[in-house]
């Protein structure tokens, strides 16, 4: 069986070291960035096979970093991860069909498995 690469996203070095642990611990080969840009930068087309992004980041913010993901990949599966609440209106004019879970930080293990296995 091939991994499954996943790109984390997140400016806060815990949360993108937390994850990348656990994940890989889970069987997943794990990308992760606490810099957008440069993740924006790195971002190769059809590589990943989900993309876990922070909403609320230095820089370009996670539905900005989509939208520039999107150009590159429209068909990577991507989960946004918050803290904070997030209300439709945020989107902007992201398709809703382009939006696929949400997670609240801190993150939910469990949730997150369940959404990994869904791959």
């Amino acid at each position: 069986m091939q991994l499954k690469k996943v790109l984390v996203v997140d400016d806060e070095v815990d949360v993108t070291y937390t994850l990348q642990k656990m994940l890989e611990k889970d069987g997943y080969d794990i990308q992760a960035y606490n810099d957008p840009l440069l993740a924006l930068k790195s971002f190769k087309q059809g590589l990943y096979d989900l993309v876990l992004l922070d909403i609320r980041m230095p820089h370009m913010d996670g539905f900005k970093l989509f939208e520039e993901i999107r150009k590159k990949d429209d068909k990577v599966r991507v989960c946004f991860m918050t803290a904070f609440e997030v209300y439709r209106d945020q989107f902007g004019q992201l398709p809703s069909s382009d939006i696929q879970h949400f997670i609240k930080k801190p993150v939910d293990v469990i949730e997150l498995r369940r959404i990994m296995e869904g791959l």
